[in-house]
């Protein structure tokens, strides 16, 4: 079953269940999904892998909000957001550790035979790919940027 199917099959379970944050959540992702879907070009079709894309960045912006609503002393809109983004992360693959996403980055760096800051376009190029759903890109790049110093 691709992720397009998952997602809404839960939320016909979250309906079920009467799990308001999670419902709300998956029909975001459904909207998401759907609008990927019509866009000019994607011949209404949505790779699993697109659409990993899709929940990461709603992941990332979800985390980027309740960082803003704690500065602004808004508790209450932080723990919603990070109520969806809990959601939204059981559809992701497990995330690296710290200590597994540098051990990853180093063989990386070792396989393109980076040496110098220089070459941090190459590993990234490579790291991005390889890792991708599996860590958010600040932390590959500040992992790489410290690696090659």
């Amino acid at each position: 079953m691709d992720l397009f199917a998952t997602v809404s099959e839960d939320i016909k379970n979250a309906m079920k269940a009467k799990d308001k944050v999670a419902l709300e959540t998956l029909r975001n992702v459904k909207k998401v999904f759907l609008e990927a879907k019509t866009a000019p070009g994607a011949n209404d079709t949505l790779s699993d892998a697109d659409a990993l894309k899709l929940i990461q960045k709603l992941v990332k912006q979800g985390k980027d909000s309740a960082a803003i609503y704690v500065e602004q002393g808004r508790q209450d809109l932080a723990d919603g957001e990070l109520a969806q983004v809990a959601v939204l992360e059981k559809y992701l693959p497990k995330q690296l550790s710290a200590e597994e996403l540098e051990a990853e980055l180093k063989k990386i760096i070792e396989q393109v035979g980076a040496t110098s800051p220089k070459d941090m376009g190459k590993v990234m190029g490579v790291a991005s790919k390889t890792l991708a759903g599996r860590a958010e890109g600040r932390a590959i790049s500040e992992t790489v940027k410290r690696l090659l110093n």
